[in-house]
């Protein structure tokens, strides 16, 4: 997947660190000297420029992106970029402090597809807005590995097995399991997976995708498409 992360501070950056880690393309924009030598040090493509200005945009590779995060402390700046990166077609996820007020909150919602905390999320919690759909990362066990949580879909493989005969790759294993709208678990091997149904998986980051193929029933990139037309906000 391609990402365009407008804002190399501590937010922007360590987001972009995660992504590229996983095996994604990320562009970062950025137009304060300092952040952008930071970044650059660090391997980065970094486009100079006000994130909100479309021809930055464009610079960046906008019209081939597939989410755009506004992550910078500005809120306009933000705000303004999404809206372009709409026109573009890209899922948008948009920084907001937790200084602004929940009318404020409330204004901006229905325009962008996730609107987040930076200060209550981190890195992995704007990762997760970035990707959407219906894995979640939980955290970042080591360079190689992850525990993330997916929800079963009508579209899944294993929709209809039990626990006990769900066979994930060698590098995954079931860490906990929970119901629709129940808590989670540990799995009992006589539970059915059904449609809503949570799993908790470690897993090394290069078994994610058939993991996801087999309990969401769609690839990365199918996911973020489907994500970006339906334009929910979580």
């Amino acid at each position: 997947m391609r990402f365009v992360i407008i804002g190399a501070g501590r937010v922007g950056l360590r987001t972009a660190r995660v992504l590229r880690d996983e095996g994604h393309e990320v562009t970062l924009i950025e137009r304060e000297e300092g952040k952008i030598r930071r970044a650059r040090t660090q391997e980065f493509s970094v486009v100079e420029g006000d994130g909100s200005r479309e021809t930055v945009l464009e610079e960046a590779g906008i019209a081939n992106t597939d989410v755009l995060g506004a992550l910078t402390g500005d809120l306009n700046v933000n705000f303004t970029a999404c809206m372009i990166a709409k026109h573009h077609g890209c899922r948008t996820v948009m920084r907001i402090d937790e200084a602004y007020r929940e009318e404020i909150y409330r204004k901006y919602a229905n325009e962008v597809d996730e609107i987040i905390y930076p200060e209550r999320l981190g890195a992995i919690g704007a990762k997760n807005a970035l990707l959407g759909g219906t894995i979640r990362a939980v955290a970042d066990v080591a360079p190689s590995l992850q525990i993330v949580e997916l929800t079963v879909t009508d579209e899944a493989p294993v929709n209809g097995y039990t626990i006990s005969e769900l066979e994930l790759p060698a590098d995954a294993t079931v860490l906990a399991f929970g119901k629709r709208d129940r808590e989670l678990a540990i799995p009992s091997e006589d539970e059915s997976l059904e449609v809503g149904d949570r799993l908790v998986v470690l897993a090394d980051f290069e078994v994610l995708s058939e993991v996801r193929q087999l309990l969401v029933g769609e690839s990365a990139n199918q996911e973020t498409a489907t994500a970006g037309r339906t334009g929910g906000v979580n």
